[in-house]
């Protein structure tokens, strides 16, 4: 039987993007290909620290995680896919599993894996890139969200959406004044773009 590395499960609201408010489960991976830090690097886009611990984890097979859902709300029909980076261990088999089973599935990835050659076939997609862009692999997403810490320029994205989004960068669960302000600057400069902030931390939400 196949298994996943699962960092943690858990059904609260989105707190991001344009599907921001809405109910959903969180399947966060374990593992992820790059270390974001404040200083740029080739793993990091500099800026602000991640803030998720994504290291340790458990084996489930896909009806452990099935089994678990049901267990947590069974109201709930939405699944984020999150980590580290999800695309690292999402499957076509997995995706399929889950929509078999009346799921609606969204995905928060780097863009470092292009889940379209992958076959993984998802209702939502959030690019939310962290490295240089001729590096992002992923072409096509239904959002592309970008945090911004004082300074940085609008992103020119390589993987095109309907939706654009920069988002402040928080100091741990603090708004970044500065960067808030920022970001307002580069939309009104920019009005292609929208605002998102972190709002599960401004609710005080998983």
């Amino acid at each position: 039987m196949k298994t996943y590395q699962v960092n943690e499960i858990f059904c609260s609201l989105q707190g991001e993007g344009v599907r921001a408010g809405t109910l959903n489960h969180f399947v966060r991976f374990s593992g992820c290909n790059l270390q974001c830090s404040v200083e740029h690097g080739p793993l990091s886009p500099g800026g602000f620290d991640c803030d998720t611990e994504f290291a340790s984890g458990r084996k489930m097979s896909a009806e452990e995680v099935l089994i678990e859902l049901q267990t947590l709300n069974p109201n709930c029909k939405n699944i984020i896919f999150t980590g580290g980076e999800p695309g690292l261990q999402l499957t076509a088999e997995l995706a399929d599993f889950f929509h078999g089973s009346g799921y609606y599935l969204a995905i928060e990835t780097n863009g470092s894996i292009d889940l379209h050659a992958n076959g993984v076939t998802l209702d939502w997609i959030t690019c939310s890139p962290k490295v240089a862009e001729h590096a992002v692999r992923l072409k096509t997403a239904s959002e592309v969200k970008y945090v911004r810490g004082y300074g940085q320029g609008i992103p020119r994205p390589t993987c095109q959406a309907k939706y654009k989004l920069v988002s402040p960068a928080f100091n741990g669960i603090e708004m970044d004044r500065r960067a808030m302000d920022w970001c307002i600057k580069l939309i009104n400069e920019n009005p292609e773009w929208r605002l998102s902030v972190q709002l599960h931390k401004f609710v005080m939400v998983r």
